[in-house]
């Protein structure tokens, strides 16, 4: 592999995913700040690697990566997130990404996942299995998470952030009365009774 994506909204993050990256003996890195660059820069710049984010300021992550999928270009994607790997790992996988480091981590799992994929393995940590610590509460709220959808799961996250309906729209391409219906839908799958609730439970799992 010789060239490489990073997309990332801190640019600090992107310094330190560059020096890895370069030891990995990467020659042509290129970088962004924005989901919604990442399919054209893809199509300009044909990477073999995209490091992605979940948590953008434009358009999300997941939504990044299942649209890199779709598009079949060939190129592999590590994600490098902050974002929960009990939510999140599994979703990732199976939209087809090659790996999932954990950005509270050492930045000697990114190296190590960026080799792995480099040799066209893959690169997933083994997730906690107990769930000692968590109260029947929390284990019920997990369950209805893990049922929604991606982009379920992307809108609860917008929402829980205080986004408006119309900016989230944009944001996904949909029209307001489709993201309208999905907030209902969310309260309802979540038993939740208002937006206020909807994001103490999203930070009581840290999704925001």
């Amino acid at each position: 592999m010789e060239s490489v994506l990073i997309v990332d909204d801190h640019p600090v993050v992107r310094g330190a995913v560059k020096i890895v990256l370069r030891q990995q003996g990467f020659k042509r890195i290129y970088e962004t700040d924005s989901g919604n660059e990442v399919m054209r820069m893809i199509r300009e710049l044909k990477p073999n690697l995209v490091v992605l984010d979940l948590n953008l300021p434009s358009l999300d992550g997941l939504e990044v990566l299942g649209r890199i999928q779709a598009a079949e270009v060939g190129c592999r994607v590590v994600i490098f997130t902050s974002q929960e790997p009990e939510f999140f790992q599994d979703r990732c996988m199976r939209a087809g990404a090659a790996a999932y480091v954990d950005k509270t981590k050492s930045l000697e799992h990114l190296q190590k996942a960026v080799h792995a994929v480099s040799g066209g393995y893959t690169y997933f940590s083994q997730l906690p299995t107990s769930s000692v610590s968590k109260t029947p509460f929390q284990l019920s709220e997990k369950h209805m998470i893990d049922q929604l959808s991606d982009r379920e799961l992307t809108i609860l996250q917008q929402l829980a952030r205080g986004r408006s309906n119309k900016a989230i729209a944009d944001n996904l391409h949909l029209s307001h009365k489709t993201v309208s219906t999905y907030k209902t839908r969310l309260i309802e799958k979540l038993n939740v009774d208002s937006l206020v609730h909807l994001r103490d439970l999203a930070l009581r799992h840290k999704l925001i």
